[in-house]
């Protein structure tokens, strides 16, 4: 049994679903994302409670939102979240477990039109607004 008066590596506190999904938006609304919109999947899928599909101006934009975002992750999770699609940076994907984020440059988010795919024709996405917008 861990004894509780050591605080050698203090673990991290787990973090509730909702307050990453925030932590998401928010982050992706410092970087100046655009047309930020999370689809809750709760009921639909069980691979995450919540994907969210945001669009950068360029491939050196949606490098920086995915590697300041899964920063922002580690720091308050207390581990990495997998990405993929880096080196490109045309679609970044990154796994934060509970919320799976896409990354895209406007061209791709297009042509592969994620958001129709996941909505499944009901009015459940729910865009994120921008401050000031």
């Amino acid at each position: 049994m861990p004894d509780p008066t050591d605080t050698a590596s203090p673990a991290k506190p787990p973090i509730e679903v909702e307050e990453l999904h925030r932590l998401v938006l928010e982050s992706l609304d410092d970087d100046q994302a655009v047309e930020v919109i999370s689809i809750p999947l709760a009921g639909k899928s069980n691979i995450a409670d919540h994907m969210v599909i945001a669009s950068g101006r360029s491939t050196r934009q949606v490098a920086s939102m995915a590697m300041k975002l899964a920063d922002k992750v580690k720091e308050r999770v207390g581990r990495t979240p997998r990405i993929e699609g880096l080196p490109a940076a045309d679609w970044v994907l990154i796994d934060a477990e509970d919320v799976i984020v896409h990354l895209f440059r406007p061209e791709v988010r297009s042509f592969y039109n994620l958001e129709r795919m996941w909505a499944f024709g009901d009015e459940a996405e729910r865009p994120a607004q921008r401050a000031g917008a």
